[in-house]
């Protein structure tokens, strides 16, 4: 076509292409099989193309592709393994089936071949779990963190006591690891038993000097518990053990009926409420009643909570110690008030011959000053011994009273109130 053929010619703008049905100067012909093998082939499709952007996308050929791609393996399928877990799996079997041919132990005769038809389970234990399981103290040492032991070429149990036993494969029987011989006994007594049986102090008070470093045996300052020393050693004390001993009080209370001696029972008042400023008995030269003097005070020995009389309190663990230890003989005397008829001999089984709780009492001093009252003198004091005493023979106490205990009187102490024992005084 040329230029006055172009009927829009007028209006084209200055060096515009003009389309024309020739084909262009470097189109190739089909002609040429070498140049058409060089040019990708062209894709058939079905359908238009759709066009997202600049870009043609043929949806049902993608679809297509996607089939023809291999899929990936679904979830419950064989499991892929991973390199490095398969070399470790190969080294742990080449390592164990090493360590087998080892251990195999050499036989005259040819050893039966295995029967493959049951399975076998896998060992539980590597190489070293095994060494460490033969050694009698690694198994006494898991058991003791509370730890299972390695089982290994030889079987453990525990026994009812928890202690490790070892299976001998030989002999098929267990054997127990010997036992550590034990030492000798300590030498020495307890500085604080020695302390307490010389009168110095109780053994809570013993132990509590020591702590503080306040005792001293043959001039040596102790400060450890439980220090062993020879009976014969001379001991001492400090000045503040002293003054600490000084500080106790020991406080004796005429105590009325309805009041318990210790500890208190549902519904009755401890005896210890009624030591207060008011119902002090004063004394001349006494010291004045402050209220951490009740710090640490306990009676010491038992008066019922139907029973009235001497009660003694005290901080002062040789006070204590003299009343109600073991070995102490400190008299109890008893004005007891009785009812009913007394079995013939029976003065003579409350003085001697009756038992308690299934043990013999001791020697008692009884006496009778008329019908309906009893003098008691008792050397021990166990729980509602003078009540018990009586209903064997055929008595009802009704009232008891207790007057002394050791060298201290009641005396006219009234009742509900309290004084200090005197340094003058000692049980």
């Amino acid at each position: 076509m040329s230029g006055s053929d172009d009927p829009w010619g007028k209006w084209r703008k200055p060096g515009a292409p003009i389309e024309t049905s020739r084909p262009a100067a470097d189109a190739v012909p089909v002609s040429d099989p070498e140049t058409q093998a060089k040019r990708p082939a062209a894709r058939v499709v079905d359908g238009p193309e759709k066009t997202v952007g600049t870009l043609g996308v043929n949806k049902a050929a993608v679809a297509r592709d996607a089939e023809k791609q291999p899929r990936k393996p679904l979830r419950g399928g064989p499991p892929r393994v991973r390199p490095t877990l398969q070399k470790k799996q190969e080294a742990d079997a080449k390592a164990k089936a090493g360590h087998a041919q080892r251990s195999e132990r050499p036989s005259d005769s040819a050893a039966p071949s295995p029967d493959r038809s049951k399975p076998r389970s896998a060992p539980r234990a590597s190489v070293r779990s095994e060494a460490n399981a033969e050694s009698p103290w690694v198994r006494a040492q898991a058991l003791s963190k509370g730890r299972r032991p390695e089982r290994g070429g030889d079987d453990t149990q525990r026994t009812g006591s928890g202690r490790p036993v070892r299976r001998d494969a030989d002999a098929g029987r267990l054997a127990t690891p010997p036992a550590r011989p034990k030492g000798p006994p300590p030498e020495g007594v307890r500085l604080s038993k020695v302390m307490s049986e010389r009168g110095l102090c109780s053994r809570r008070e013993a132990d509590l000097w020591i702590e503080r470093g306040w005792v001293f045996v043959n001039g040596e300052q102790i400060s450890e518990l439980g220090t062993r020393i020879d009976p014969g050693a001379d001991i001492s004390v400090s000045q503040e053990a002293k003054k600490d001993q000084a500080k106790a009080v020991t406080i004796l209370l005429h105590k009325p009926v309805g009041y318990v001696s210790g500890q208190p029972e549902p519904g009755s008042v401890p005896a210890v409420t009624l030591i207060t400023a008011e119902s002090q008995v004063p004394q001349s030269g006494g010291p004045e009643f402050k209220p951490w003097m009740l710090r640490g005070l306990a009676p010491a020995g038992r008066l019922d909570v139907d029973s009235t009389g001497l009660l003694v309190l005290t901080s002062d663990g040789r006070v204590a110690k003299r009343l109600i230890g073991e070995d102490s003989d400190a008299e109890k005397e008893y004005l007891v008030r009785v009812s009913g008829e007394m079995v013939k001999g029976g003065l003579d089984l409350l003085r001697h011959g009756l038992e308690l709780d299934g043990k013999p009492l001791k020697q008692a001093w009884v006496k009778q000053l008329n019908e309906d009252q009893l003098h008691f003198i008792l050397k021990e004091g166990k729980k509602r011994q003078i009540r018990r005493m009586c209903e064997l023979v055929g008595l009802k106490v009704i009232g008891l009273k207790r007057v002394r205990i050791g060298r201290i009187r009641l005396g006219d102490l009234p009742m509900g109130q309290w004084r200090f024992l005197r340094p003058d005084e000692a049980f």
